[in-house]
């Protein structure tokens, strides 16, 4: 399961994926997903400011999709991607920027993950086809959404 998630946890796009798939193959598939309403309306934002990930998407290939798109990447780097680095010397380049103090926010990925894992089907997976699994996803998110609105009517 791939999700992009808002500052507060909550899922933009979703993907499931078998579970021996490569998630550094997933982010723009993902990315190509979000469509964020403003708060007038409007057209839907298609390119969210920042992108905080794991060092499962650190690849230069995600690393150049999200610099196209203008959205500033907080991925850590894999100790393997340093050390081949490491050896090319000066001719390796630059290590990419990161801030730890932002990567802290990443937390909120995690805590909405552990809401969705509150779902037993979610956690152990009992659905054998991918539709009905996402299916059970999306709802599981939905009604994530509909907590976490609040209540306007008069």
């Amino acid at each position: 399961m791939h999700v992009i998630c808002d500052g507060r946890g909550r899922s933009l796009a979703t993907r499931v994926t078998p579970g021996q798939a490569s998630d550094t193959r997933q982010l723009v598939g993902l990315l190509d997903r979000v469509a964020v309403l403003g708060p007038s309306g409007g057209r839907p934002r298609k390119r969210p400011d920042s992108l905080t990930a794991d060092k499962a998407y650190s690849s230069k290939a995600n690393r150049a999709a999200l610099r196209a798109r203008k959205v500033k990447a907080l991925i850590p780097e894999r100790s393997d991607q340093k050390a081949n680095r490491a050896r090319k010397g000066s001719s390796g380049g630059r290590p990419p920027s990161f801030d730890p103090a932002a990567y802290r926010k990443r937390n909120q990925v995690e805590r909405g993950f552990n809401r969705r894992k509150h779902w037993r089907g979610l956690a152990t997976r009992y659905d054998k086809r991918i539709d009905s699994y996402q299916a059970t996803l999306d709802l599981a998110e939905t009604l994530d959404w509909l907590r976490a609105t609040p209540d306007r009517s008069p």
